[in-house]
């Protein structure tokens, strides 16, 4: 069992898209191994390859006690809107209400190419949406607009070392 240490904020791996997994190979199934162990640590929805120190399209989730994984993930049929409070292990001790849609179509891979889709609503849909942004170098702070976004940046500079 490999818990891998997750990169915070400032650690520029997590600001750059991460390349596609083309070699579906045992160092594939050896990254998705340590993904899925340290997702498993208490108080984790999701862990991304960059947030190890990873740049593959590659993230597990931890919701509703099932733990997966996806390799390559695309998104579609995004439909409807939550509103709930959003944190990020590269930004420990945060959390601001961040909208994203009520359900997704997540469609990608297992650790083996095998095809795989995940249909998520609720809370699984929020991990799916994070942890992709995760895949394309953006946070969720990123999506906050307004009063709430100044206020997530000042915060980011008080707490999150650099």
């Amino acid at each position: 069992m490999t818990v891998r240490p997750i990169r915070l904020y400032g650690d520029p791996v997590l600001r750059t898209p991460a390349d596609e997994v083309t070699d579906f190979g045992p160092q594939l199934r050896d990254l998705v191994r340590d993904l899925e162990d340290t997702v498993r640590e208490p108080g984790r929805a999701g862990v991304a390859a960059p947030q190890i120190g990873v740049s593959l399209r590659v993230f597990s989730y931890n919701v509703g006690g099932v733990v997966g994984h996806l390799v390559n993930p695309v998104l579609s049929d995004l439909t409807g809107e939550q509103i709930d409070e959003e944190g990020c292990l590269s930004l420990p001790g945060l959390g601001y209400e961040t909208v994203r849609y009520e359900s997704v179509i997540a469609r990608g891979f297992d650790q083996h190419g095998e095809p795989l889709v995940i249909e998520g609503t609720g809370f699984l849909a929020r991990a799916l949406q994070h942890e992709t942004d995760h895949l394309d170098g953006r946070l969720y702070v990123d999506r906050l607009t307004g009063d709430v976004r100044r206020q997530a940046l000042r915060e980011m500079r008080r707490v999150v070392p650099r």
